[in-house]
């Protein structure tokens, strides 16, 4: 699960990109949570005629989930709701990327908030888990 990008974490999914978003939407929304934006970035790059392999950004979450770090420190909420990247990479496949809330925290001074960190992480895990190669 780790990257060559500080703070950033990933995995491989088994399925292919647009079946990776669909299915990581489905598990958000049956665990409650909110999907607030889906950003397009290759659909963006190719209605300006560029090109980009699939890149799909899914920004979700709850205020009962960010709200306790945002009262801790108010500068994550510049890192926050959660995000979670899926793209296609080099070789074709789809990779899923998402921000380490420890890493979050840390970034922001927040060490008072360890129980909600670990349950992020945990949440963001088990979502990567939901479309990871079994």
């Amino acid at each position: 699960m780790n990257s060559a990008v500080p703070g950033l974490l990933g995995v491989r999914s088994a399925l292919g990109p647009p079946e990776t978003v669909a299915l990581l939407e489905g598990e958000i929304r049956a665990r409650g949570l909110t999907v607030f934006a889906k950003i397009d970035h290759s659909g963006g790059a190719s209605a300006a005629g560029l090109k980009l392999r699939f890149t799909q950004l899914l920004i979700f979450g709850s205020p009962q989930g960010g709200t306790p770090l945002m009262q801790s420190r108010q500068t994550i909420g510049i890192d926050l709701p959660l995000k979670i990247l899926v793209s296609e990479d080099e070789s074709g496949g789809t990779r899923v990327s998402w921000d380490d809330p420890a890493y979050l925290a840390a970034r922001h001074g927040i060490a008072d908030r360890p129980d909600t960190v670990a349950a992020l992480s945990r949440l963001l895990a088990s979502l990567a888990d939901s479309v990871a190669p079994r």
